[in-house]
């Protein structure tokens, strides 16, 4: 099984963090002025370049870009490992190829696997945002996993442009770096294919940045980048989307028309009319790609696949679906896993607790344990005029999330600038703290910062220092600290194997009876019958005989992943000359 914690008695990094946070905390008390002269040089470098804003903005970006490279000998790039992974895989080589959708392939039962939609198309389930990013990354360095590091730079440097609207320009870039620290480099949004996290987050940035300016000087230029985040939320999270673009646009009209900087009708429809007109066109995009790949406009990716596979309910109210009938066991154990976990919050009880494990995982993964002191201030961001519409926002993010049956962080994406403006407003309120005439907070939010620092440099070395990343409280591939493992590796070595044969190659996969069904291993390219390698699901003796008379050029192999080690070998000859037989008249 993979995904499973290291059984080992290492340290802990969370219980590092945790340790070097209290000391954080605990050291003003012992002294309230340490390193305060080190400390006011950097802030005074710091500030030189946070007052530059278009600088500023490019240097958290760039950051991103280039720290998440200079550590790829550490931490390279990662191999796909889960559904999501290769789903979102299938839709970078469709898009890639040119096409929005893909046919049904002949022998598609052979083909069904987690998360892919092959009626009445073949093609991932998912949103095409990051599909289409994955794809441009394809088509230009030939990998798709750069399209992720881009979204994760872009996402970083939007946040500092975000928060500018927001906060003062120091604060504002801090943000943009701690968003580096934090998401950017090891979370499961730049270390994976699929979660579209920074893509979501990008959006939202772009969103709440332009508003605000839109009401203070209504540049036609901020009308684009809202629109531009518009647009992205349509076609990545457009249910966290109208969470947050509906606020957004009753306050900016309001603002516009009704508030002390008041504009002309005539000059808002005339800056706003190509901006509104990208948005237009997004949402057409998205009515042309649902109508193409899954049959009408008005089907949302999704809702094919769910209908077809799935057992558990999107919304608490709702009752899980009849059982479907599964032609693969794997695929009848991830949704009966699935249907576990919605059944469990249907008592108040069991709600209470998901959601309380939810907002445990939320936190820890936007903040960590190392920025949560500054939330003890929570209280006076009620009274800050300044941030009160996030504030609100994320309380309508809240509600609309409490009513999903399933939460995971990049469903929160969109609000992430939100989250961080927030943080931050907390935080300077702890560093004006003093207590006694004694000014505590201010080092300790520059203690917090720089174990914010450490601890970059500490997971870098977790490896030789066998520091142990645990699945609690947020599993390896949702929890802050996560990074490309092995995992992948070897489905990924056995496909360099069999790709370097002569001719075709069509791998039939057999699992054993407990096999973890994340661990999915049938995924195929966009193009089936062209693949130079084909990845098949085992079934009855006259299907498999079917499918090697479809595919009678291939050379066959049976592969069984739960095997160890994984066993590749020539499909039993018994079974391959039954499949022969039956193909002669």
């Amino acid at each position: 099984m993979i995904l499973s914690p290291a059984q080992t008695h290492a340290p802990s990094l969370p219980f590092l963090e945790g340790g070097l946070t209290l000391l954080a905390v605990a050291i003003p008390f012992a002294g309230a002025r340490l390193g305060s002269g080190f400390f006011l040089r950097i802030e005074c470098l710091f500030s030189r370049l946070a007052h530059r804003r278009g600088l500023a903005v490019l240097v958290v970006g760039l950051t991103e870009f280039l720290l998440r490279l200079a550590i790829l000998p550490i931490l390279p790039i990662p191999k796909p490992f889960v559904p999501d992974d290769f789903s979102f895989l299938l839709a970078a080589d469709t898009f890639a190829s040119g096409r929005l959708t893909n046919l049904t392939p002949a022998m598609w039962q052979h083909f069904e696997s987690i998360h892919i939609t092959l009626q009445p198309t073949y093609m991932t389930m998912y949103f095409p945002a990051q599909g289409l990013m994955l794809a441009l990354s394809q088509v230009l360095v030939g990998n798709p996993w750069f399209g992720t590091l881009l979204a994760a730079a872009l996402m970083c440097a939007a946040l500092c442009w975000m928060l500018q609207a927001w906060l003062p320009a120091d604060w504002a870039l801090l943000g943009g770096l701690i968003a580096v620290m934090r998401l950017g480099l090891f979370t499961y949004w730049i270390n994976t294919f699929h979660a579209g996290g920074s893509l979501a987050a990008l959006g939202g940035a772009l969103v709440l940045g332009a508003f605000p300016r839109l009401i203070r000087h209504f540049r036609r230029r901020d009308a684009f980048l809202l629109a531009i985040g518009i647009a992205l939320l349509i076609l990545s999270r457009p249910y966290e989307g109208v969470l947050l673009c509906v606020p957004v646009l009753v306050v900016l009209v309001r603002g516009l028309f009704f508030g002390k900087k008041r504009r002309a009708p005539a000059l808002v429809l005339r800056r706003a009319a190509l901006p509104l007109t990208l948005v237009v066109l997004a949402g057409g995009w998205m009515a042309y790609y649902d109508y193409r790949a899954f049959g009408s406009p008005l089907t949302l990716p999704y809702t094919v696949n769910r209908n077809t596979y799935a057992m558990a309910p999107y919304y608490v109210w709702q009752k899980p679906r009849p059982e479907p009938v599964y032609r693969h066991a794997e695929m009848r154990a991830f949704y009966h896993y699935e249907l576990g976990g919605s059944d469990a919050i249907k008592t108040p009880a069991g709600l209470a607790f998901q959601t309380t494990i939810d907002l445990i995982r939320g936190i820890l993964f936007f903040a960590g344990v190392a920025l949560l002191p500054p939330l003890v201030f929570t209280k006076w961001l009620f009274r800050d005029r300044r941030i009160r519409f996030l504030l609100i926002g994320v309380l309508i993010l809240a509600a609309g999330m409490a009513i999903e049956t399933f939460l995971l962080p990049h469903y929160l994406a969109p609000f992430t600038a939100a989250f961080y403006a927030l943080g931050l407003q907390a935080m300077r309120h702890l560093r004006v703290w003093q207590a006694g005439g004694v000014r505590y907070g201010m080092t300790m939010v520059r203690l917090l910062v720089t174990v914010c620092v450490l601890l970059c440099g500490v997971r870098l070395t977790t490896g030789p220092l066998h520091i142990e990343i645990p699945e609690w409280p947020a599993s390896h591939w949702n929890g802050t600290w996560f990074g490309p493992e092995p995992w992948g590796q070897t489905r990924a070595d056995v496909v360099s194997g069999l790709e370097k044969l002569p001719g075709g190659q069509l791998a039939i996969v057999r699992y054993s009876a407990d096999h973890y069904p994340i661990d999915e291993w049938v995924y195929n390219e966009a193009d089936i019958d062209r693949s130079k390698l084909i990845w098949a699901q085992e079934m009855s003796p006259a299907e498999n005989a079917e499918l090697m008379r479809y595919y009678k050029d291939r050379k066959v192999w049976l592969v069984q992943p739960d095997r160890n080690p994984v066993t590749v070998e020539p499909y039993p000859l018994e079974l391959a000359g039954r499949a022969q037989k039956a193909g002669t008249p």
